[in-house]
């Protein structure tokens, strides 16, 4: 008990440690932090929900950053082209 303490105690101030302007993970911590809530009321696996929700988090930010891109793309055209 007391060694899963310590190893959560050591996460939390490695993450408090990393300064959240150098870390660049887009979705990533919206998407961590409902994984780990999901985690623990499913099973107690805050850390496992953590990662996954920190893998879809990155997935979804991707997604909406290409469609952001496409349609900006499509409204440029259309007004450059005089549409």
């Amino acid at each position: 008990m007391k060694q899963a303490k310590s190893v959560k105690a050591l996460i939390i101030a490695l993450v408090v440690s990393v300064p959240m302007t150098a870390v660049r993970a887009e979705g990533c911590m919206k998407g961590a932090a409902a994984g780990a809530v999901v985690g623990h009321v499913v099973g107690h696996h805050a850390i496992l929900g953590a990662v996954a929700g920190c893998a879809i988090g990155r997935h979804m930010a991707k997604k909406d950053r290409e469609q952001r891109v496409m349609r900006e793309a499509r409204y440029s055209a259309y007004h450059r082209y005089g549409g």
